[in-house]
């Protein structure tokens, strides 16, 4: 395994600045009444939100200008800046094929979505949209996306790319970061849920830092293989609209129904072929996944080379 450029500072440092970046983007939230966690106000708040927004907006492109000048400053170019960076070549292809790459191990969540009727009459279409008229969809699928991808890709990876640290290791250590930045959701949710007990708040935040920290195992990778700060973006928002897929139970379908007081919704079980073809297409979709993940992310703009 070898990165494309040489050696300028010591993985210790790359370290030191990486924790720096995220005390750059977590700490604003505690900062302001405007952002800081309360028991009155839920940080689905749209005020809130938009405070955050602002925060994390003002993060990155401090953490953006301090990366592109530390890599400047140790005799990397403008353009050489710009491609460890992730911001050029945008790689537009790449963006194709690593969205490609997602949607097959998410085969089965597309497949549950389309038994469930959720692409009947351009309901998909109407729901993004109504999503992204609201500040937490505008979170969850643009601002939150958009930010996080800059800090844990295209700022804490070039830092280590400058130390020199194996591809390898890339993958495994920096999207502990990640992880970590999401750790304290935990403070959070025990003060919005104080009647919640605490092993269940703790086994919260434990499976969050589980599944943040495989996402961005996934997203280090294809950021390293595709030099794409886009296609990584696009990846991340896909995952937050298709959520954790079904791992167990029967698939329902919600459908309209008669009540008293006029017509209701209700979630009913759909014939139990749906189900079983949905956990065919999630292992196929495991499956296929495995044998086109080297094959969708292979770029002439990788950052580095890894032995597959």
């Amino acid at each position: 395994m070898e990165t494309y450029i040489k050696p300028a500072i010591a993985a210790q440092t790359a370290a030191v600045f990486s924790v720096a970046l995220i005390l750059v983007y977590v700490a604003p939230f505690y900062l302001s009444s405007a952002t800081r966690p309360s028991q009155t106000l839920s940080r689905d708040t749209p005020s809130v939100i938009r405070a955050r927004i602002r925060a994390v907006t003002l993060s990155c492109i401090i953490s953006v200008i301090a990366v592109s000048g530390l890599l400047i400053r140790n005799d990397i170019s403008f353009p050489e800046a710009m491609h460890l960076l992730g911001w050029w070549p945008i790689g537009l292809a790449e963006v194709f094929r690593s969205l490609l790459l997602t949607a097959i191990l998410f085969v089965g969540p597309l497949f549950e979505r389309f038994a469930e009727g959720e692409w009947k009459d351009g309901n998909t279409i109407r729901r993004i949209y109504d999503s992204l008229n609201g500040w937490m969809g505008w979170r969850n699928y643009v601002a939150g996306p958009v930010t996080e991808e800059i800090i844990f890709r295209s700022a804490i990876i070039p830092l280590h790319l400058l130390a020199n640290v194996s591809p390898g290791r890339i993958v495994f250590v920096a999207p502990l970061y990640f992880g970590i930045a999401h750790v304290h959701h935990f403070y959070e949710f025990r003060l919005t849920h104080p009647d919640t007990s605490v092993f269940i708040a703790l086994f919260r935040s434990i499976f969050q830092f589980g599944f943040t920290t495989v996402f961005g195992w996934y997203a280090t990778f294809v950021y390293l293989r595709t030099g794409s700060l886009l296609a990584v973006i696009i990846a991340h928002s896909f995952c937050n609209w298709c959520g954790l897929p079904r791992l167990w139970g029967r698939l329902e379908a919600m459908v309209q129904v008669q009540s008293m007081h006029g017509p209701v919704y209700v979630y009913r079980p759909l014939a139990m072929g749906w189900t079983v073809a949905y956990y065919l297409l999630l292992v196929g979709g495991a499956v296929g996944f495995y044998h086109r993940l080297w094959p969708l992310t292979e770029s002439s703009h990788a950052l580095a080379s890894f032995s597959n």
